[in-house]
């Protein structure tokens, strides 16, 4: 019982440390059609110039780059969690000291990092692949 929660408040806790970074860096969204700035009115269309990109510091990449960005970025997370559980299973395997249950409670989660990390993988050349080819066919 004790062991369970533990390891809850374990990945509770790393959980909530991977995912605070994505609310610490966000910003408030106003969804008015113009804007009034006083010397004119800026419409939504202008928001997308190169003009408005850098003078703002949003950057000037297309859609389709800051998208496979974040995917590359959450692909990495997920790849190092998974490095992470084959980790712990390898050492609760040189741990176990014979002992059966143990030893195949520690087979479960090599097994299952490994498999996590083929997925993990697949899921990384599946996306390069169709980001790539969609910048093919946009330029």
């Amino acid at each position: 019982m004790t062991r369970s929660l533990i390891t809850f408040a374990v990945s509770a806790l790393v959980g909530t440390l991977i995912a605070l970074p994505f609310f610490a860096i966000t910003q408030f969204a106003h969804a008015q059609g113009t804007v009034d700035d006083g010397g004119g009115s800026l419409q939504v269309e202008d928001l997308l110039s190169p003009e408005f990109q850098s003078s703002t510091g949003l950057g000037n990449q297309d859609f389709e780059t800051t998208i496979g960005g974040i995917i590359s970025v959450v692909l990495g997370l997920l790849g190092i969690v998974a490095v992470v559980i084959v980790l712990i299973g390898g050492f609760k395997y040189m741990t176990a000291g014979g002992n059966t249950t143990k030893t195949d409670d520690a087979k479960k989660l090599l097994i299952a990092g490994v498999i996590g990390l083929a997925i993990i993988l697949s899921a990384y050349a599946i996306t390069s692949f169709v980001l790539s080819s969609l910048l093919n066919a946009s330029s």
